[in-house]
């Protein structure tokens, strides 16, 4: 919404300031500047757009409609203009405004919309990756852990720390895996961040965008003479215009002057909002979710409505008494927990949804390192799509889909006295299986918000 907003500023604040300097001429002319509007937000919300093409085809349009201007007195045909657009690189009628420009607004809109494409594409992982259903040994071990200790007449005692830790690895081997490419994911969103935080800053460059566009026409204005001979001479001398039209002189056709702004007339983005803050608030939360997947068993069994404790040794549920729980801690990762002592893991077969995810990441990452060395990427043109979605993420349903409410079913959590357990027998299968996707949304929601 921030970018969205941002160009519709831009945009405004170019139509007020050509309205009251140029008049009725940008008037008769606006669709040259709404037309080049018109393909930046396409192409940010995920259009199929070459920004390069796109920016010389609007110095061509603006070339060829200010030589009529600055030249009333002759007629110019649809292929005499042609000519007169292939002389733009030549010429350089507008100076170094369109060379300079077209750096920026492409580095600038490339890192723009990477980013918060990168940002959806992480949050639709997290969010699908959150509801995967766990095995039947992961449901067995959550159940022996859970509520064996009623059988014993245990019902106060806890899960000791580490013996929920071997719980919850086996449970979540495959979602550990998603971690190397999920740090390499948020690694390039920090690097792509600081493109928004430099001189290719959105903001920065969008904001003065009127300022530069009327000085391209001050230089185009001051060189006219130069600018029409040479044309003259390439394409040859145009016919005189019929004797009804006007034969005014350039000064009196065109002789206004570009009025310097004032800031305070800009309009603004939303209650203060600016760029440098969301995209420092948004990098603080992204290097908190590094490792978010390897650590995911550390978050879930420090919660004290799940396990005894790190600090409890003794006093705790181990899996078959009130004892300190023995067995070592597994490593991370399927490969990992071909011993573990609690949850049967078949490490021959990997989950296929979360190696879609993995590669989803994987692929973004490669845009969002294209994007920091400024080149293009290809994102499919959703722009005539009836979802409106506006991502243009080029993703399939399977990998990467555009709906990305975190689960909101509420299972009950297991509290000290275990007042869900009878509620759990019934239908045990059912209610592990929405307990431990309900502790992984939480978390989830707490460190991707």
């Amino acid at each position: 919404e921030f970018f969205r907003e941002l160009l519709e500023n831009a945009e405004r604040s170019l139509n007020d300031m050509f309205v009251r300097t140029y008049g009725m001429l940008y008037m008769q002319n606006s669709e040259v500047f709404q037309d080049l509007f018109t393909e930046l937000k396409r192409y940010y919300t995920g259009g199929n757009v070459n920004l390069e093409e796109m920016l010389n085809d609007f110095w061509a349009r603006l070339l060829e409609r200010m030589f009529q201007l600055i030249n009333p007195q002759y007629h110019f045909t649809e292929d005499y203009l042609e000519c007169v657009s292939k002389y733009t690189d030549q010429l350089k009628p507008f100076g170094d405004v369109p060379r300079k420009l077209k750096v920026q607004v492409t580095r600038a809109f490339i890192a723009a919309r990477t980013f918060v494409q990168g940002l959806t594409v992480g949050r639709e992982v997290a969010n699908r990756v959150s509801k995967v259903s766990p095995t039947p040994g992961c449901i067995r071990a959550l159940m022996k852990m859970l509520y064996c200790p009623y059988c014993r007449g245990l019902p106060t005692v806890k899960p000791c720390n580490n013996y929920c830790l071997n719980v919850m690895k086996g449970c979540l081997a495959n979602q550990a895996d998603l971690d190397t490419e999920w740090n390499l994911f948020i690694d390039a969103m920090l690097l792509v961040a600081e493109r928004l935080e430099g001189p290719f800053n959105i903001e920065s460059v969008m904001d003065p965008i009127d300022v530069k566009i009327s000085e391209a026409i001050m230089n185009m204005q001051e060189n006219s003479m130069q600018v029409s001979a040479k044309v003259f001479q390439g394409c040859g001398q145009p016919k005189p215009a019929p004797a009804l039209r006007s034969s005014r002189s350039v000064p009196e056709n065109f002789n206004t002057r570009f009025r310097p702004y004032n800031p305070e007339e800009r309009p603004t983005t939303a209650a203060g909002t600016s760029l440098d803050r969301l995209v420092t608030d948004i990098k603080e939360k992204l290097k908190l979710s590094k490792k978010f997947w390897s650590t995911l068993p550390y978050t879930i069994c420090k919660d004290e409505r799940v396990t005894a404790g790190p600090s409890v040794e003794e006093d705790c549920w181990n899996g078959h008494t009130k004892a300190r729980y023995l067995p070592e801690i597994m490593n991370d990762g399927l490969t990992n927990q071909i011993n573990n002592p609690e949850v049967d893991v078949d490490i021959t077969r990997p989950d296929t949804f979360i190696r879609q995810q993995i590669m989803a990441l994987r692929v973004m990452t490669n845009k969002l390192k294209n994007a920091y060395n400024g080149n293009d990427v290809n994102f499919q043109d959703t722009s005539d799509e009836t979802s409106g979605s506006g991502s243009g993420s080029g993703c399939t349903d399977d990998i990467c889909p555009t709906e990305f409410d975190f689960v909101t079913t509420e299972a009950p959590l297991v509290d000290s006295d275990r007042r869900e357990v009878e509620a759990s027998a019934t239908q045990p299968g059912w209610s592990l299986q929405t307990l431990l996707v309900t502790f992984i949304s939480l978390v989830l929601q707490r460190q991707w918000r």
